[in-house]
């Protein structure tokens, strides 16, 4: 545990509740790099101590993908450092095609992929290098991250126009269809990209695979996590894979593993390391004790699977030795485990059942499997039985000679089988004439199918002019949305020329000698110009939409209401009254009142009152 550590038990056991709960290690990551970032989300949510963030995760599930988002950072884009990538399409991709068979397929590991930028990429660049019918038969792109939302993202295939910035002209025509303000990747050539969720630190690598791109993602963890990593990666290439990193990442460290092929640019090859054991002790030195066990685990199940196998098998050294004998093998021909590293030549197997020192020596020298088919081999006395002999010559990577095995697989029940199906070919014989008439009236029905086909070739022609229809309806929505924009632009004029109106009303209202007082149906003030409220005292706001009658002016209103409500009534259309009143300064006045009828055509909408 290092110093950092030590001092911060309360982040560790958030580490290890984020491990436990929904199962992302960051304890492999830079201590300094994770700190910070999950600092940073705790001061964007007003949380204070690693402790009180366990508590808020617990009552906000939510969270989590808010904190993941922030601790893995993904950061990518299309042709990301241009001259690296110009490097991966002149020499790498073409490397690859050279060593490959016509008809091999391609294997690409974009880990790290985040919102898909990378794939994409890989998959342009190869569809260049093939063509588009080569790209799809052989090309497979696996495209991994530990982030679900960042693969959904990746999945959809679409981008913003600023997103789509480092793609060059031609490859966004050729591989871009617009929809909207979006591009989305062709869909043809995105079924060869297949995105997955992969941990690097806990996951099994993809194998044999010939280009593996993990660009930035290594610089996140410690030493420790990184070396494992990179033994991950070794295992997953191919014999002549390549290794494509980011600029903040470097290989000194692990030159046993990898050498440069451009090392400005972050391109290595991986350095063969001979024997599936050796490749099985590599993941052993690098990995974790739980990777130790498992290997060993695993070692421990092929010799247990070679053991207890189903078919007698022996293994002879070049040398003439017999190296390994299974259970089934010993059984049958009487084997001891005294027998294991003796000559071939004295013992009994080499003859029988069949002379194998003849069959073995052809392998060799034809370097190639030689079977010899239905050996007699009694599986007990006074009973008859037959082996079918195969021997394997088995080379190493260098193509030189190690040894052979031989299995001997009992065809007893097979011959038995033949003789059986002798007999059941006679009796499908007979059947044959009756299963003609059948076939007589399947041939009536496969024209009845015929017609229905062509039935549904018509109902697909007509779904096409339907979608034509759709697709013409489509373009009619687009004019009438642009039309809706004009109207939209005229609607702002008219509101300009209605707020003008308005401000000359306004100044036609103050500029009267008199009040005006305008009341609506239910006698509610809408009106109240600056004359009335400097004769009454009253400010337009405090009477707005306020019962007339129920003010406090020097007016005597009740005096004027049977008058006004024979104007709003329409039994009198105005009238002219002349009253004693006081103003807001208390001073008696005479004050002469007009009202009349507001009308727009047969409707009446309120009166106004001038007020001198």
């Amino acid at each position: 545990m290092t110093e950092l550590e030590i001092h911060q038990p309360d982040f560790e056991t958030l580490l290890q509740y984020l491990k436990r709960n929904r199962g992302f290690d960051f304890t492999g990551y830079k201590r300094n790099s994770v700190m910070r970032r999950v600092e940073k989300r705790m001061s964007d949510i007003g949380v204070e101590g690693y402790s009180h963030y366990v508590d808020y995760l617990e009552v906000h599930p939510e969270e989590f993908s808010q904190l993941f988002n922030t601790i893995l950072i993904n950061v990518t884009a299309f042709f990301r450092d241009p001259a690296a990538w110009d490097f991966i399409r002149d020499e790498v991709i073409q490397r690859i095609i050279v060593t490959k068979g016509l008809d091999d397929p391609i294997r690409i590991w974009s880990a790290g992929c985040a919102s898909g930028e990378e794939a994409y990429t890989l998959a342009m660049l190869l569809a260049e290098a093939l063509g588009f019918e080569r790209f799809r038969d052989r090309v497979k792109i696996y495209a991994t991250d530990i982030d679900e939302e960042a693969l959904t993202e990746a999945r959809q295939a679409s981008y913003t126009a600023r997103e789509v910035i480092g793609v060059p002209a031609e490859y966004l025509e050729r591989y871009f269809e617009r929809s909207a303000s979006r591009y989305v990747f062709h869909k043809d050539l995105r079924r060869a990209v297949i995105f997955g969720r992969h941990d690097l630190i806990q996951d099994a690598p993809i194998s044999r695979i010939d280009l593996l791109v993990c660009r930035n993602a290594m610089m996140y963890f410690n030493a420790e996590i990184q070396s494992k990593i990179l033994a991950r990666l070794h295992f997953a290439l191919s014999d002549t894979g390549y290794l494509f990193l980011g600029k903040a990442e470097m290989l000194f460290t692990h030159s046993n593993l990898f050498t440069p092929v451009d090392l400005k640019l972050r391109v290595f090859n991986k350095v063969m390391k001979g024997t599936l054991r050796d490749r099985l002790l590599l993941m052993t030195q690098t990995g974790s004790e739980e990777d130790v066990d498992h290997l060993t685990d695993h070692v421990q199940m092929r010799e247990i699977v070679f053991e207890t196998g189903p078919i007698a098998q022996i293994v002879i050294g070049l040398t003439g030795m017999l190296a390994l004998a299974n259970d089934r093998a010993r059984n049958l021909f009487r084997l001891s485990h005294r027998d294991m590293n003796r000559p071939l030549q004295d013992l009994e197997i080499s003859y029988r059942p069949v002379e194998l020192r003849s069959c073995i020596e052809q392998a060799y020298n034809e370097r190639r499997v030689v079977v010899v088919k239905d050996v007699p081999w009694p599986p007990a006395p006074g009973e008859t039985g037959f082996l079918d002999v195969q021997v394997v010559p088995l080379q190493d990577n260098a193509g030189s000679i190690l040894g052979a095995a031989v299995t001997f697989t009992d065809v007893t029940r097979f011959k038995q089988l033949q003789g059986e199906l002798l007999e059941a070919n006679r009796e499908l014989e007979t059947a044959y004439e009756e299963l003609q008439s059948t076939n007589e009236e399947l041939e009536t029905t496969n024209e009845e199918l015929q017609s229905t086909v062509e039935e549904l070739e018509t109902t697909n022609e007509e779904l096409q002019s339907t979608n034509e229809e759709l697709e013409t309806m489509n373009e009619e929505l687009q004019s009438t949305n642009e039309e809706l924009q004009t109207m939209n632009e005229e609607m702002r004029h008219s509101s300009g020329d209605f707020k003008r109106a308005n401000t000359f009303l306004g100044a036609i209202l103050s500029s009267m000698r008199g009040g005006v007082v305008v009341l609506d149906n239910n006698l509610e003030v809408q009106i109240w110009n600056s004359k009335a409220e400097e004769l009454w005292g009253l400010r337009s706001e405090e009477v707005q939409n306020k019962h007339f009658f129920s003010l406090d002016i020097g007016l005597p209103v009740d005096r004027l209401k049977p008058s006004i409500r024979a104007c709003l009534s329409g039994s009198l259309s105005s009238f002219e009254d002349t009253i004693e009143a006081t103003n807001r300064r208390g001073k008696a006045i005479i004050c002469k009142v007009t009202c009349t009828t507001l009308i727009n055509g047969e409707d009446l909408f309120g009166v106004i009152m001038v007020m001198e």
